[in-house]
């Protein structure tokens, strides 16, 4: 276990101090930070405006230190960052912007968010384009994914959408094989990669310049604990050649010195759209700057897993629990199933009356918790201690 005292880290948090918190896939905690400097931003922007010559450099250099933050996190360039609200949002952007042609084929995995299905069904149904699903769900213990997705390519293909980590089975998909198993692909056309990456941003270590995906969808409210209602787009230079915006607005286009529209912004700015909450902005930065203030990406990760790790094999441990990876997971979630006695719901149930916060998944049937770097071995303990006494009651 990495040693590294996380007690003054965690009063960052001042909602961890009456819970136990396993739900950060769900929505992580805010800093104090964060909160904080969403009262400054508004308290700046009501002082100085809020619509006036003074504030409206303030928030573009704003967004853009939000943007650079961001890059920074994940390997990237502030110009291939486009600023949303969420995830769905961040993959509508490529699904709308690709221009479609009847007879193009979607491939999809079966581990995949229905918010992301009923978009692709909706693509299918107006554009007459194909979809089809690959089965990944039965690699989390055996099998390789890169040769699952292989095996179900088409010649028509022109888009595969996938979770970097399946927010459902707690797998990690090598994601660089993936991309350039597409990319180099012999279809009819390119095989660009769309990542549904909630549970992956915040978590994972990335350099997504050197991965190459092309689009890359997160949010600021899971992982990286910030507020809700931000999150951003990842498009590499290379994708922004193959979509145009489908939502359009001020934010995202250049306009002559009589204010009318002469094109796009340059980068992923173009994908932007109008109003948006600077003050949220800020307190996803402050996040960042929370997470960076305990180490790289690369250390955190580390004692996700270590953690992770402990709490697969405790969880292990226990009659009437079986986990659904056969090995500890590479990653912060950790999936099990009730097989003896109570259900998943009524166990979930029982444990949030307790201060247990996780929560129950429905395909497959089961309960994820979720482990932060900062999570605590006292924490795992108590849940698993109280996971047993349940069972000895029954």
């Amino acid at each position: 276990m990495t040693k590294i005292d996380k007690t003054t880290h965690r009063q960052h948090f001042p909602s961890l101090t009456n819970k136990f918190y396993f739900n950060y896939g769900g929505q992580g905690p805010m800093p104090q930070a964060a909160l904080e400097a969403i009262i400054d931003a508004h308290q700046y922007l009501q002082h100085n405006g809020p619509f006036g010559l003074k504030v409206y450099p303030w928030i573009e250099h704003h967004e853009f230190l939000l943007k650079k933050a961001l890059a920074d996190e994940l390997g990237a360039q502030p110009t291939e960052i486009t600023l949303t609200e969420n995830v769905t949002v961040g993959c509508n952007i490529p699904l709308w912007g690709i221009n479609w042609q009847e007879g193009d084929h979607i491939l999809i995995t079966d581990c995949e968010h229905h918010g992301i299905i009923a978009i692709i069904q909706e693509i299918s149904r107006r554009f007459k384009v194909e979809f089809s699903v690959c089965p990944i769900m039965e690699t989390l213990n055996h099998g390789n994914p890169v040769e699952v997705i292989e095996k179900h390519l088409q010649a028509n293909t022109r888009l595969v959408v996938l979770s970097h980590l399946l927010w459902n089975t707690g797998q990690v998909l090598p994601l660089e094989e993936i991309v350039h198993l597409c990319h180099n692909y012999k279809g009819n056309k390119p095989v660009q990669v769309l990542v549904d990456a909630a549970q992956s941003a915040g978590s994972l270590p990335l350099n997504l310049n050197r991965i190459k995906v092309d689009f890359y969808a997160f949010t600021g409210h899971k992982w990286f604990c910030g507020p809700a209602g931000v999150g951003a787009l990842y498009i590499s230079t290379e994708a922004m050649n193959y979509i145009n915006p489908t939502f359009i607005g001020w934010r995202g286009i250049n306009i002559d010195e009589k204010g009318k529209p002469t094109g796009w912004k340059d980068g992923a700015s173009r994908f932007e759209v109008a109003t948006c909450n600077i003050a949220a902005y800020e307190g996803l930065r402050l996040a960042l700057a929370i997470h960076r203030e305990f180490g790289s990406p690369y250390l955190r990760y580390k004692n996700i897993c270590d953690l992770s790790k402990y709490l697969w094999e405790k969880l292990s441990e226990i009659d009437g629990i079986r986990c659904l990876k056969s090995s500890p997971p590479d990653a912060g979630l950790v999936s099990f199933q009730v097989v003896n006695g109570i259900s998943n719901v009524e166990l979930v149930k029982y444990l949030e009356k307790e201060k247990f916060f996780l929560r129950t998944l429905k395909d497959p049937n089961c309960i994820r918790a979720c482990i932060h770097y900062f999570s605590t071995l006292d924490e795992i303990d108590n849940l698993t201690t109280e996971i047993k006494k349940i069972f000895k009651t029954n």
